[in-house]
């Protein structure tokens, strides 16, 4: 009797110990094989998010059953996933019914133009480059704007966080209410101050920033340079300005790197060597250093600037045309050295 009884036993501790693992690893255990990320449109059909999903986890049935447990179909929310080591089922499938997406990492630089930064950003996006670059042709319409590319100054040079599911009325509010942030009632005074009107403070910020390479060491002895040559009547002459202009005739497929004479007459109102004055609006999106460069201007004579082939990323500055020369004929010989074309 006894032994009947210990195999009895016996059994139902292998059969509840059976069931117990089953339940652990449908429910509890890990279920994640490789850590990645799982990208669910909108329209999704069940078995899409299945065939997502299936690369990354262990067992397909267990999850299968969770999921179909908790109407995921029906339940999901579009997203960007992240699937992590230790994840279990109802993890899984909670994180998607609740649309806990990650983010992506958005690096917006100093693109020419904004159909260019459309373009990379859609990389990360659910929605494609056309239908994105439509709505925000939409946006700048109902501004009073003429397309998209009028929108250059609400952008900032910097790197922010989104959705994959982000729509282009969501991506533009963001950097719209920085736009605001950033024109504090200080700011608004320094503009009126500086009797330009705020899209010639964009345009200056934009050479600014080029001229300087981003980098703020320089950028306020920058504009104080160019905003002396503006107030003198005499022409900006800035090298971005007709790399910007050369590049923009050819729809940006041309990307020149280094100026010659025969850029200088490049028929544009973006070339400051062709025109005076300040071009009719940027040339890149810019960064926040270099419009506040433009607002706190070096009070400075300078009115030529040259790269200084010693000091990679800076320049030589002075208000003497003879110093200049010299300046600009090492500058040269220093590209032709390296065979800058």
């Amino acid at each position: 009797m006894k032994k009947v009884i210990l195999i009895i036993s016996i059994v139902v501790i292998i059969i509840l110990g059976f069931f117990g693992i089953r339940f652990f690893n449908k429910y509890v255990g890990n279920n994640v094989e490789k850590d990645g990320f799982v990208l669910i449109p909108h329209n999704a059909k069940s078995q899409q998010i299945l065939d997502s999903i299936s690369p990354y986890i262990k067992n397909k049935d267990y999850f299968t059953s969770i999921a179909e447990d908790k109407n995921l179909g029906e339940n999901y929310k579009p997203g960007r996933y992240e699937l992590k080591s230790g994840m279990n089922n109802r993890e899984i499938v909670n994180m998607i019914i609740a649309g806990n997406q990650t983010p992506n990492s958005f690096r917006i630089k100093d693109f020419d133009d904004v159909y260019q930064m459309i373009g990379r950003v859609t990389k990360k996006t659910e929605i494609d480059s056309t239908k994105f670059a439509d709505q925000l042709n939409e946006i700048a319409i109902s501004k009073g704007y003429k397309n998209a590319e009028d929108l250059k100054k609400y952008f900032f040079n910097n790197t922010y966080d989104f959705f994959w599911t982000v729509t282009p009325k969501e991506f533009f509010e963001k950097f719209d209410n920085e736009y605001k942030a950033f024109w504090t009632a200080e700011k608004i005074n320094k503009e009126k101050q500086s009797g330009l009107t705020r899209d010639q403070i964009y345009a200056l910020a934009s050479i600014v920033y080029k001229e300087s390479g981003g980098k703020p060491d320089e950028q306020k002895t920058i504009a104080g340079l160019y905003l002396n040559r503006y107030k003198k009547g005499m022409k900006l002459q800035s090298d971005p300005t007709v790399i910007y202009a050369v590049n923009k005739a050819s729809n940006f497929t041309l990307q020149i790197k280094r100026v010659y004479y025969k850029h200088l007459k490049e028929p544009s109102l973006y070339n400051t060597y062709a025109n005076k004055g300040i071009p009719p609006g940027p040339i890149c999106i810019v960064d926040k250093n270099s419009l506040n460069a433009v607002l706190d201007a070096e009070n400075n004579n300078y009115i030529f600037m040259c790269a200084d082939p010693a000091r990679f990323g800076y320049h030589k500055f002075t208000d003497n045309a003879a110093e200049h020369a010299i300046n600009a004929k090492v500058y040269q010989d220093w590209l032709d050295k390296k065979d800058i074309k």
